[in-house]
């Protein structure tokens, strides 16, 4: 296990400004969004709307994830993004969602999720993932992934590489008929093979117009996620997975959510289109 010191916050920047010609989300300045009533299953229009916005956040993620090395700042990492999306005239979906105050997450080490991007400066051994969200055309797309920082130790290069393979697993189990829980299924089956824990009050979700329409996605086996898969619905799937226990504290900024034993965690995310026959994956560069 990694002997680094825990995360502590860091200083934040200044907001960074988006051209008043960039079209925002209903919700920016806004305390929250109006809830989602339309429906999950988009028709192909949309759809293609969403494989703009989707491509965009990957391609976004791909472009600061370049910069993932010991030194630099997660602000920086911040700075790379915002500047991708914006340049391709799409609105970072994270700025001002719920007043969160930067345009993507960086969530380090312990951090399970929604870490805001500061002058916290990534270590060698660290791991940091990187969570994008791009609105452009009037949709969004969501996906993240995990990355290390320099000479990683083998518990948390095999702690990243697991939820990537869950994630793709989960992904291979999508089809037309099946109820939501097989995908929560699948991840939970898969990480008790090693012993980690799966976050359960941090879920996937729909997404089309609205960041969150509602619809939750489950990553552990929930009786309770009944909802029947159809051709057109889209959603994330992004499972968080501890190499302790899945129960979180959350730091005072509202925000940052890490685990109660401090000890890692690993996220990978993508937005995807049920189809006839399983599932496209939208969220690639």
């Amino acid at each position: 296990m990694s002997g680094q010191s825990l995360l502590v916050p860091g200083t934040l920047s200044p907001a960074r400004q988006v051209p008043a010609s960039i079209p925002r989300p209903e919700y920016v300045g806004r305390p929250g969004p109006t809830p989602y009533t339309g429906p999950e299953v988009q028709d192909e229009e949309t759809v293609e709307r969403m494989r703009i916005a989707s491509r965009i956040a990957a391609q976004a993620m791909e472009e600061a994830a370049k910069a993932v090395a010991p030194g630099v700042t997660t602000d920086e990492l911040d700075r790379i993004a915002h500047a991708y999306m914006v340049d391709h005239r799409a609105y970072p979906s994270d700025l001002g969602y719920r007043g969160f105050p930067k345009s993507l997450c960086t969530s380090v080490n312990e951090v399970i999720c929604h870490g805001i991007p500061d002058s916290t400066v990534l270590r060698d051994g660290d791991i940091v993932n990187l969570d994008v969200t791009a609105y452009i055309h009037g949709v969004h797309g969501d996906c993240n992934a995990t990355y290390f920082v320099g000479d990683v130790d083998e518990e948390s290069r095999l702690l990243v590489e697991r939820t990537r393979e869950s994630l793709d697993r989960a992904i291979k189990a999508v089809r037309p008929g099946r109820q939501i829980n097989v995908i929560g299924r699948v991840i939970e089956s898969y990480a008790k093979r090693f012993g980690y824990g799966v976050v359960r009050d941090f879920t996937g979700h729909g997404i089309n117009t609205s960041f969150h329409s509602g619809l939750v996605i489950p990553h552990y086996d929930d009786p309770r996620a009944t909802t029947v898969m159809r051709p057109g619905m889209t959603f994330t799937i992004e499972p968080m997975l501890t190499l302790g226990t899945h129960e979180y504290d959350i730091w005072d900024d509202g925000w940052t959510v890490v685990t109660k034993d401090r000890r890692r965690t690993a996220q990978f995310e993508h937005t995807l289109v049920v189809t006839g026959d399983g599932a496209e994956v939208l969220t690639l560069p």
